[in-house]
C-alpha cells in the first residue's frame, strides 16, 4: 500500500478464487488447462488447486514456496493491472500484432520480477525458511515455455512463447528478489 500511495495509485486488493476442475470468471471459463491466472475484468486471481499437485508431480517443483511463487506471480498481474501496465501492453499488442507474443513474454517476466520483490519483502520480515528460495527458482524454471514445450512436444518454438524461457523466468524473479525494488522490473526497456 505504501509503494502505491507514493506512486499515486490506490491499491484495491485482488480477490482470490480457489477451484478444482473448472469455474467461471468475467474473462470466461477457468479450467485446469488454463492453470492459475489473473482476470483483470473482475480483478481476481483464479487458482486451480490441482495445478499445485501437478507443479510437484509433473514439473518437479514441490514445496510451499514453489506454490507461493506462482501465487505471487498471479498477484503481480493484479499490480500490473492497477498500475495500467496491462492496458498499455494491450494497446501495443493491438497496434503491433506481430509483437503480441514478445510483449506477452515481457509482461509475464515483469510479473516474475514483481513476485521476486514480494519474496524479498517476505525475507526481510524473516518469514522465509531454509530452501524456500530454491523452491521458487525450481518452480520458475519448471514453468518456462521452453521446458513446457520440450516436455509436451519434444521441440521448442520460441515464436509461440507467451511467458519466457526457464532461464528468463528465473533471472527476473532473482532480479526482483535481489533488488527488492519494483522499479528494477522494467522488462520492456
Amino acid at each position: 500500500d505504501e509503494l502505491f500511495a507514493a506512486s499515486g495509485f490506490d491499491y484495491p486488493e485482488a480477490t482470490l478464487v480457489l477451484f478444482t476442475g473448472s469455474t467461471q470468471s468475467s474473462c470466461g471459463g477457468a479450467t485446469a488447462q488454463i492453470g492459475p491466472h489473473y482476470c483483470p475484468v473482475d480483478e481476481t486471481v483464479y487458482l486451480d488447486l490441482d495445478f499445485f499437485r501437478d507443479l510437484s508431480t509433473r514439473f518437479g517443483a514441490s514445496g510451499d514456496f514453489a506454490a507461493a511463487y506462482v501465487i505471487g506471480h498471479e498477484v503481480a498481474h493484479h499490480v500490473q493491472n492497477v498500475t495500467q501496465v496491462m492496458d498499455e501492453v494491450r494497446r501495443l499488442q493491438q497496434a503491433n500484432p506481430n509483437d503480441r507474443n514478445p510483449l506477452s513474454v515481457r509482461l509475464e517476466l515483469q510479473a516474475d520480477c514483481l513476485a521476486g520483490v514480494w519474496a524479498r519483502s517476505t525475507f526481510e520480515r524473516d518469514l522465509l525458511e531454509t530452501g524456500d528460495l530454491e523452491e521458487a527458482f525450481t518452480a520458475a524454471e519448471a514453468v518456462g515455455d521452453d521446458r513446457i514445450q520440450q516436455q509436451a512436444t519434444g521441440t521448442i518454438n520460441q515464436e509461440s512463447w507467451t511467458h519466457g524461457s526457464s532461464a528468463e523466468r528465473v533471472r527476473w524473479f532473482e532480479e526482483g528478489f535481489e533488488t527488492g525494488d519494483p522499479n528494477q522490473c522494467d522488462t520492456f526497456g
